[in-house]
């Protein structure tokens, strides 16, 4: 598993900087968001749910089920949507209301 931030995409807001726990990303001269060694990702996503320009994926591998897959997500007001890419070029998308995901 591990991330990959799209420096043509990357707003250079910081906020996938702020929110890892691991301090894994950094920004470069640019204000652009990169991480320089994605092997010690720990995999929380918190990066993605962040992003608000949908600039990092998620690379689900097979070990997971996701058989080279990537995950990303956009936000809609309350709806954080969890969006894979499937290799065959399919897509599913997850729509999570975030106000009532800690309900259970």
């Amino acid at each position: 598993m591990s991330i990959r931030i799209d420096r043509d995409k990357c707003i250079g807001c910081g906020r996938c900087g702020i929110v890892c726990p691991g301090t894994l990303i950094h920004t470069d001269a640019d204000g652009k968001a990169y991480m320089k060694y994605p092997k010690d990702c720990w995999g929380c996503t918190s990066c993605l749910k962040e992003c608000p320009a949908a600039a990092i994926r998620f690379y689900l591998g097979a070990d997971i089920g996701g058989r080279g897959s990537a995950l990303h997500t956009e936000k809609q007001g309350d709806i954080l949507r969890w969006i894979i890419e499937h290799p065959d070029g399919s897509v599913t998308v997850i729509p999570v209301n975030q106000k009532e995901s800690n309900q259970y």
